[in-house]
């Protein structure tokens, strides 16, 4: 195995000298060789003429035409060499020789059959003759006018090979034993090499370029790919930036699984909302989005002008240099910003804010996330703040203003509720009192009614009205103050109370988090209606009033749902409700497929983007693909099971599991003859699909309206039960390919389905031929002309340039070039959609890049015609749908919605 070195076990003076002890090692080594070859000579010289062991033609090179180990390493070999068929290993990848032009009566050629030298898949050698001649191969390059004395060489030997195998003299052993010491040392002058280029940090190093391969680093190891045919010239290659970008046109769900304040309604009718770091603000009745996507993080709470126009947003803190605390005031006809306020004043992030209302927001009031929750009061015209002090060590979850009084200020929170009054730069602190009523643990919503009282929510589920008290100067004398107590206690929900909302005519609607009903109240707190929302959307986070008194509805399941109390409610956004992995898109539908961590397999229409239809899975669903007759789709799990679908009846035809480690991809190939399933156990799992129907599905229209959402009752048509019927338990194990020392990551298919290429965590590139029986194809130079039908390997001569300098090898999630061949998607660490331009084959290579995730990016895919890219992303749950347009066709007045604001390339 080759010897692992670090930067600091060596200092840099060390290096050469270290090398040069090397140098002279290997110089000794070849004298001793020499030596050995010659007694070798001379003692084929006594044996009589015609001896079976007679191979006196045999040729001794000369020390000077024996070519250090450290020079071939160091110098690229010429093209117009004739090379010997050498096994060499190179950090995690198994080379060989570009050129195998050796006669083939030779005697390696009568052992090309056998077994290979290689550590990683063959740990036996033989013994012989055969070892010295690798010995000769591997420090002895042969011009083309040598060649045929070799080959006469070797013609009596292979006469004779069974003998020659037995043989065991003491030049034999001496040979052998010059070889392997011959290849420690190789092995070590190869490590030493790469420690000084740099190949040993964790940082990418430099790229070797030969002619023939180019070399990157990734943590340290060298990872070589082959330059294809069709490229001339690697240098003349100049990276570019793709002709196509990216337009935000859809944000599937909504934050509201961890968030109270995410639903507002604008004057223009649109409701606005957020996930992740996009703010949406969606015409529901038209069906069209618009996107501020100005927020460096995860957007945290919004609150409305009282002119419903004006918006005030606040983020969290992020982890680049980039998500800092802040609030953003800006316009949401026009996108533009009025003021950014608190950046490098807010600490951990922004909790909850405010307008007032009796000044018509002439102030604003936010609540910092920070240990001490700072609250301070802000100037909206000048943006600069007013007052600040600290509030409380408890979490902060809502704050009013008093909408007659800009001066009182509510908060509530964790088992507190206090009255704030200020006046220029003070603000004085009241704490409610609860007396003799219990304390809950959570006070989680607030609101002024019309008398001027206060409403309050808990987590007992009761809703408490707070009045103000006069100072009780009898009892506790002339210095006694105003107190705020509770007045009157009413028993609303069964479990907490999430929110509460002011209805045009001074009615008050609460909603229920564990009994996930809306209670309409009268002014007097008299119960008038109620509606409970099915269990499948989850608990109600938030209300919103829209036009002539619609209801809107958000949940913790981040859905979004419109309705009244009387007609019942409708959702008009759903999302997923924790991480996201798998992806898949249509073969020639707008339809995709999602699945992540909340174990919801969801089938989403493109076209008007909604939920066809979902399905629970046992265990969370990290990967799917589509069968390419649209009919079918396979579904990986985290338990290492895969489950195969019918798009049509919605009836699982067939569930497999391949050992106990989770699955990271399955993948179909392109006549759907086989499936591929890649597992964290180190194995790609081959399964025949039994399926010989290669119809045409792309012209038939009709196939989208029967994945359309089915009423409730509805049955399946009879002819897809039959088709079920005949399709089920087809799939069937044909192979494994086992060779990667590390999970699988990605596999791509050739386009004649008979190949795969692989990518594995330890960033090995390996090819398999599937239809010869699952083999591993050792000689990678082969297929560097090879087409694939698809390219989702981040490892490749086509998209090595999308790495970022300095890359640890995990950076990139994902990558899916266009079906057109035309530009390649990235999904990266930082929250980033690239688009770059294919091929990408030079390192540093101009991008176009996209913001809006509030997590790392784990998966893109083109949809079928290439006209949107769809992007999931991890911990937000988030899914964007982008429309690829020509950077020309691109509106002025949508530069800051629906495209990021910091693209540019890099």
């Amino acid at each position: 195995m080759e010897e692992d070195h670090s930067a600091d076990e060596c200092p840099p003076a060390g290096w050469e000298v270290r090398l040069q002890a090397q140098e002279e090692e290997v110089m000794l080594l070849k004298s001793a060789l020499c030596d050995v070859l010659q007694r070798i000579r001379n003692l084929e010289t006594q044996l009589p003429s015609g001896h079976p062991c007679d191979y006196s033609s045999s040729i001794v090179p000369p020390v000077s035409n024996v070519i250090s180990p450290l020079k071939a390493i160091s110098e690229p070999m010429d093209r117009t060499q004739d090379y010997r068929s050498v096994l060499c290993t190179v950090g995690t990848q198994t080379e060989w020789s570009l050129v195998d032009n050796e006669p083939k009566d030779s005697l390696d050629a009568m052992d090309a059959t056998a077994p290979c030298e290689n550590d990683s898949f063959n740990k036996e050698y033989y013994d012989g003759i055969a070892d010295s001649e690798e010995v000769e191969k591997v420090f002895q390059s042969p011009t083309p006018e040598d060649s045929g004395a070799n080959i006469h060489a070797v013609t009596p030997l292979k006469l004779n090979k069974k003998e020659l195998l037995r043989r065991n003299s003491s030049s034999d052993k001496l040979v052998r034993e010059a070889k392997e010491k011959s290849k420690r040392l190789e092995r070590k002058v190869l490590s030493s090499s790469n420690l000084l280029s740099g190949s040993s940090s964790s940082k990418r190093g430099n790229y070797n370029i030969d002619g023939m391969s180019v070399k990157v680093f990734l943590r340290g190891r060298p990872i070589t790919m082959y330059i294809p045919s069709c490229i001339k010239n690697h240098d003349d290659q100049k990276p570019e930036l793709p002709s196509e970008k990216l337009q935000l046109e859809w944000v599937y769900g909504c934050r509201g699984r961890d968030s109270r304040c995410n639903l507002r309604m604008l004057q223009s009718g649109e409701v606005i909302y957020f996930t992740a770091c996009v703010i949406v603000i969606c015409d529901v009745n038209r069906g069209t989005q618009r996107h501020f996507l100005r927020h460096t993080d995860c957007v945290r709470c919004l609150a409305v002008h009282p002119d419903g126009v004006r918006v005030a947003s606040g983020q969290t803190a992020g982890v680049d240099k980039d998500g800092k605390p802040m609030v953003f005031i800006w316009d949401s006809s026009s996108l533009q910003i009025l003021h950014q306020i608190g950046l490098g004043f807010f600490e951990r992030g922004v909790g909850c804010l405010t307008f007032s209302t009796q000044d018509f927001g002439l102030f604003l009031c936010v609540v910092d996330d920070c240990s001490d929750h700072v609250l301070s009061v802000w100037d909206t015209v000048k943006g600069n703040k007013i007052s600040e002090t600290k509030c409380t060590n408890e979490p902060v979850l809502c704050v009013a203003f008093n909408p007659v009084d800009s001066s009182y200020i509510v908060t509530v929170g964790k088992s507190h509720i206090h009255f704030w009054s200020w006046s220029a730069a003070s603000l004085t602190k009241k704490q409610g009192i609860f007396g003799k009523y219990k304390k809950p643990r959570y006070v989680q919503c607030v609101l002024f009614d019309q008398t001027g009282d206060v409403l309050t929510g808990d987590s007992e589920g009761q809703i408490l009205t707070w009045a103000r008290s006069a100072a009780d100067t009898r009892t506790l004398g002339k210095g006694a103050k105003d107190t705020y107590q509770i007045s009157r206690l009413t028993r609303a929900h069964d479990g907490s109370v999430s929110s509460l909302t002011a209805l045009q005519g001074g009615c008050v609607l609460s909603s229920g988090g564990k009994d996930r009903r809306l209670v309409l109240w009268s002014e007097t707190l008299s119960q008038l209606k109620e509606f409970e929302i099915p269990e499948q959307y989850g608990a109600v986070r938030s209300i919103a009033e829209g036009i002539e008194g619609e209801l809107l509805v958000g949940t913790t399941k981040n859905a979004l749902l419109k309705g009244s109390l009387e007609r019942g409610f409708t959702p008009i956004i759903q999302g997923h409700t924790d991480e996201l992995w798998g992806l898949a898109t249509h073969p020639f539908h707008n339809i995709f497929l999602t699945c992540g961590h909340d174990k919801q397999l969801c089938i989403w229409n493109g076209n008007d983007h909604t939920l066809n239809w979902a399905h629970i899975l046992e265990d969370p669903g990290l990967c799917a693909d589509f069968h390419p007759n649209g009919r079918e789709v396979c579904v990986g799990l985290s338990t290492g099971k895969w489950l195969v679908l019918d798009l049509q009846s919605r009836k699982i035809l067939s569930v497999h599991s391949d050992g106990n480690e989770q699955l990271s991809v399955v993948r179909y190939s392109p006549d759907g003859n086989f499936l591929a399933v890649g597992s964290h156990d180190n194995v790609i799992y081959m399964y025949s699909t039994g399926q010989k129907d290669h119809k045409d599905y792309s012209r038939d229209n009709s196939m989208e309206d029967k994945y359309s959402p089915q009423e409730e009752g509805e049955n399946p048509e009879v002819e897809g039960d039959n088709c079920v019927s005949q399709r089920t338990q087809q799939y069937t194990r044909y192979g494994k390919c086992v060779g990667h020392s590390s999970f699988i990551t990605h596999l791509d298919w050739s386009k004649d389905g008979n190949y795969i290429m692989s990518n594995s965590g330890d960033y090995e590139i390996l090819y398999w031929d599937i239809t010869g029986g699952c083999k591993l194809l050792r000689n990678r130079y082969k297929n560097k002309d090879r087409e694939w039908a698809t390219y989702t390997c981040v490892l490749g001569y086509h998209v090595f340039g999308v790495w970022p300098e300095g890359s640890d090898g995990t950076d990139i999630n994902a990558l899916a070039r266009s079906h057109e061949m035309t530009m390649i998607a990235v999904a990266d660490d930082f929250c980033k959609v690239h688009l770059f331009r294919y091929p990408c084959n030079k390192p540093k290579a101009p991008s176009h890049v996209y913001c809006g995730h509030g997590s790392h990016v784990t998966n893109v895919r083109f949809t079928h015609h290439d006209s949107y890219l769809i992007s999931l992303g991890g911990k937000d749950a988030s899914i964007f749908q982008w429309r690829v347009v020509k950077a020309s066709n691109i509106p002025r007045n949508h530069s800051l919605s629906s495209t990021s604001s910091i693209e540019a390339a890099h």
